[in-house]
């Protein structure tokens, strides 16, 4: 199964496994049907900045952003997530299925630092995650590691 994401993973040359599911309601029912805890499954957050200027944010799925932190870590005084149709346009996903891999733009990533070993991340559809070493894609995404959820 091909899709923007795994064609992007294979031009960052990383070696990772699709699993392809059904909708799932939670992400205790994404982690469940691809097998692994909620805590290895990466949320994706797309944050605006300001106009023209967003960030991707990998999140342990167990985790929430802590805004304080990662204000701190961006040196802003404000951040906000974007609406839906705004996500859309500026990463090429509908909510759900967002991930930097093959966003239509190329987004700076901000990773939570608990992001390691063998996880999954969303696959740009439904259903589909890409299980990937989380040092290989933060590497391959050039993605700022710190310490940003609680």
């Amino acid at each position: 199964m091909v899709t923007k994401a795994t064609d992007a993973a294979d031009q960052l040359g990383l070696s990772y496994e699709v699993t392809r599911h059904g909708r799932v309601n939670s992400l205790e029912e994404a982690a469940a049907a691809r097998g692994i805890e909620p805590a290895r499954l990466i949320k994706t957050i797309v944050v605006r900045l300001s106009d023209d200027d967003y960030r991707f944010v990998l999140v342990p799925g167990d985790r929430e952003i802590a805004w304080p932190k990662l204000r701190t870590l961006l040196g802003v005084n404000r951040i906000s997530m974007p609406d839906k149709d705004t996500a859309f346009e500026v990463t090429g996903y509908v909510r759900g299925t967002i991930t930097p891999l093959g966003s239509t733009r190329e987004w700076p990533v901000i990773a939570d630092e608990r992001i390691t070993g063998t996880i999954s991340i969303g696959g740009g559809d439904h259903g589909v995650g890409i299980t990937v070493d989380a040092e290989a894609l933060t590497k391959a995404l050039g993605a700022t590691v710190a310490d940003v959820t609680d």
